[in-house]
């Protein structure tokens, strides 16, 4: 039995991008036949654009779902959770929550370096991701052997644990997703863990998504946090500036630090 993280491009993101490219070179296709006149011009540029555009994300998809297989050779997500999860240590008998844990390769990396610990995963896992499950993350746990975690719903905007929670506190490419206050989100985690533990949360913390980070730094250091860091992770240490570019991930960065 294997586990099955599956992809953070869906298949199904792919097939509708190029319905949409094969839909609108129809109707292209179809009013060049049908019509005639300034609604003939119109309407073909129109849907010969749309077919462009569709075409170009088509592709997109195609190399950022291979990017990101884990049984690829990239193998980009394996790389950024393991690198995350190597950001956080844990003692024996310790507590860490993934917030937005998706299909589990987080938290469960996690729980294979700190085997005494024990890891809470927890996640909405809604229709974006439909693939994504609490069952399919309690499947790749069995599945690697890993005992020490636990999965369930959750609420990353308002965390279901008191204050001073856990020991560290994980979270990769969720925020971003969110609309609304994201520096507030991040606080809301970081309310969870304990004096003195550990963080390490992954995401493209742009301005454009989250305003000055920088600033917020040194908020979460003003509040008395022994360390805080924001280390860019598109210079090599997760992907290459050209990649992220590209993949529209500019900005990603791990925000790491002790309470």
């Amino acid at each position: 039995m294997k586990p099955d993280y599956k992809n953070w491009m869906p298949k199904g993101m792919i097939w509708g991008f190029l319905c949409g490219a094969v839909g609108c070179c129809a109707a292209a296709v179809a009013s060049g036949l049908l019509l005639n006149g300034v609604p003939k011009a119109a309407l073909t540029a129109v849907f010969a654009v749309s077919a462009a555009v569709f075409c170009g994300l088509t592709v997109w998809a195609v190399l950022m779902h291979r990017a990101f297989d884990y049984n690829g050779k990239r193998q980009m997500a394996r790389q950024i959770i393991e690198g995350t999860a190597a950001r956080v240590k844990l003692p024996a008998g310790g507590r860490c929550l993934d917030v937005g844990c998706g299909s589990g390769a987080l938290a469960i990396a996690v729980a294979k370096r700190a085997p005494k610990a024990r890891i809470v995963g927890i996640d909405r896992w809604g229709k974006e991701y439909a693939s994504f499950s609490r069952e399919l993350c309690e499947s790749n746990a069995k599945a690697e052997g890993v005992r020490n975690v636990t999965f369930q719903q959750g609420d990353a905007t308002h965390l279901d644990f008191a204050d001073e929670t856990f020991d560290a506190v994980v979270s990769n490419y969720v925020y971003h997703n969110i609309p609304g206050d994201r520096q507030q989100y991040l606080l809301e985690t970081l309310r969870t863990l304990k004096k003195g533990g550990a963080f390490a949360l992954h995401d493209i913390f742009s301005r454009a998504k989250y305003g000055d980070m920088q600033a917020f730094v040194q908020c979460l250091k003003d509040m008395g946090y022994q360390k805080v860091e924001l280390i860019d992770t598109a210079d090599g240490t997760f992907m290459t500036r050209s990649e992220a570019g590209w993949m529209a991930l500019s900005g990603s960065a791990l925000l790491t630090g002790i309470k």
